[in-house]
């Protein structure tokens, strides 16, 4: 442990032992460390463009998907709440898309793709089915969500 009195050797080749100077290397295992001291980066989450382009650039996927969502909330705001809505959900399903299909997202890709995949994909088509069925006159009416209700309800 580096905080127990030992130091790294000269050039970081492992700790230096105090009382001789020389440099000790760990023998290799296949174990996972009892501490880890840093996370890995999730599969895609390298850049969307190279490394010399400018930061927005860099990072158009999650910019995409922000700025779809800022269109939709500023929708809603203007007195257009459905339509926002759906606007939102259309932006998260963008961004499910978009992890699925792109080789490098930048920060969009948080978890696994699998998992980003899905998480995108199921809250962008739950935000779309609320905004189609909300009150008053749905565009959409399924006919055993009202019989679910009452069930579960009344």
């Amino acid at each position: 442990m580096r905080g127990s009195g030992e130091r790294l050797a000269p050039g970081g080749t492992g700790p230096r032992d105090a009382r001789d100077g020389e440099a000790r290397t760990a023998p290799a295992s296949r174990r996972f460390p009892r501490v880890t001291r840093d996370t890995a980066r999730p599969q895609g989450g390298g850049r969307a463009a190279s490394g010399h382009a400018p930061a927005p650039v860099r990072q158009w996927p999650l910019l995409s998907v922000l700025g779809g969502t800022a269109v939709g909330l500023a929708v809603v705001a203007a007195d257009f709440a459905r339509v926002g809505i759906l606007i939102v959900g259309l932006a998260l399903l963008a961004g499910a898309v978009m992890r699925w299909s792109l080789p490098s997202v930048g920060m969009l890709a948080v978890r696994s793709r699998f998992t980003d995949v899905v998480i995108y994909g199921v809250l962008g088509a739950v935000i779309l089915l609320l905004a189609l069925m909300a009150q008053p006159d749905p565009w959409l009416d399924l006919p055993w969500l009202e019989d679910l209700v009452h069930f579960t309800v009344r």
